[in-house]
């Protein structure tokens, strides 16, 4: 009987990955040698051009997204030359007119001309790509996610229609026969790959923008981690200065900084210079989130960890990882004042009636009536709270094997 059992998990995971090396191999981006890489990078476009995608399957769509990944073309190279002053990540879903909102927020910051902006996209459209690269202010790197849904919507990644339902029981589950049949989560839910799909981006883009990025090679600065529906104030890039030559005298161990908060605008008058030390929090410090390169290492060595632990969000992942693999809890600077706001009325658990026009008008009424306070000269520690690990109950969503194979997979070199 035991033996039987063993033999039963060994083919199980024997599945998962065939599953798993199969979805890398056909990437390319990951393995294929560079003479193949260089040849699927010129199907699509010739040097000094960028890659013109094509929509009109799956698997012709995900031959564009491969070799954009491969050829990383930077627009506006040629007006903004030398190395970008700052680096920001934006992870794009498929929401266009939050996208517009952040585009115009960053165009109204100071100093925008020398920063990097990075698109990370798991949802491909002309649309999305138009708005992007009709940015002129500054150097502009579009990535793309390889492994999204939309590349796999009837296999995994995406969602099989051999997996098995959400809420059946594993009894049933095992009866019927269904894919993932022995792998519920803590709740005996199981998969549903939209829900997956926001922690597997993440994962794969913080590697990416880190080790793939060609441009990003000997960048020593931070990289901001945005979201589609953030935005920034025109004094944002003058903080995040303030906020390094802070923590170089009065906060040397802080390992990362928090340019934004929940609160939005509320009492930014009074907090418009003040940063607190704190321990991070997945629902405090989510948002414009600066990330170094030895952070980066710091979490890829906790990448088993991250990609198994039962739970779909990212953030709450991070806040798991800190103070247990990563054995001193990570220590964060925030701005008391966010430099960073949330626009978005609608998103991964919210469908209704989205009104970003709305959400515009709530912004530049709320900045007219701090712009007095914005571009302060030195910056004032509020408070230094203490850093220790904060445990929480996981929210379940990803006990999944073949996502936890696909996500350890991003970070090895293979």
């Amino acid at each position: 009987m035991r033996f039987r059992l063993v033999k039963k998990n060994l083919l199980v995971l024997l599945g998962v990955c065939i599953v798993v090396c199969t979805l890398l191999a056909s990437t390319r981006v990951l393995i294929v040698s560079d003479s193949g890489e260089r040849n699927a990078a010129q199907v699509h476009g010739r040097p000094g051009e960028a890659v013109k995608f094509n929509f009109a399957s799956p698997s012709e769509l995900a031959q564009s997204v491969y070799a954009a990944n491969f050829k990383q073309w930077v627009h506006n190279a040629d007006r903004f030359p030398g190395d970008p002053q700052l680096v920001l990540v934006v992870q794009v879903h498929n929401r266009p007119d939050y996208l517009r909102l952040l585009i115009q927020s960053l165009e109204k910051a100071a100093e925008v001309h020398s920063f990097l902006l990075i698109f990370s996209h798991d949802y491909f459209s002309e649309e999305i790509n138009s708005i992007v690269q009709g940015i002129t202010f500054c150097k502009v790197l579009q990535i793309y996610f390889p492994f999204s849904i939309q590349l796999y919507p009837s296999e995994f990644p995406g969602q099989d229609p051999r997996d098995c339902p959400r809420d059946i029981s594993k009894d049933n589950a095992l009866k019927t026969g269904c894919l993932n049949a022995e792998h519920p989560d803590s709740y005996g839910h199981y998969r549903e790959a939209h829900i997956t799909q926001t922690k597997h981006h993440w994962w794969w883009k913080l590697h990416f923008v880190w080790e793939r990025v060609h441009v990003m090679q000997g960048y020593s600065g931070f990289a901001i981690f945005l979201e589609e529906d953030n935005y920034i104030l025109p004094d944002f890039f003058h903080f995040y200065k303030s906020m390094i030559e802070f923590r170089k005298s009065r906060c040397p161990d802080c390992d990362t900084l928090a340019l934004g908060n929940h609160n939005g605008l509320n009492d930014f008058v009074r907090l418009s210079n003040k940063v607190l030390t704190t321990g991070w929090m997945s629902t405090k410090h989510n948002i414009g989130m600066a990330i170094s390169r030895e952070v980066y290492y710091k979490l890829m060595g906790c990448s088993n960890e991250y990609c198994t632990y039962d739970d779909y969000n990212w953030d709450w992942t991070l806040q798991h990882l800190s103070g247990t693999c990563i054995p001193k809890p990570l220590k964060v600077l925030v701005a008391q004042g966010s430099r960073v706001l949330h626009t978005g009325d609608c998103g991964l658990h919210q469908k209704g009636d989205c009104r970003p026009e709305w959400a515009l008008q709530k912004v530049e009424e709320g900045l007219q009536m701090v712009k007095a306070s914005l571009f302060h000269q030195s910056l004032a520690l509020s408070g230094a709270e203490a850093v220790e690990h904060k445990a929480h109950i996981k929210n379940g969503g990803w006990g999944d094997i073949r996502d936890h194979s696909l996500c350890n997979n991003y970070a090895k070199r293979l």
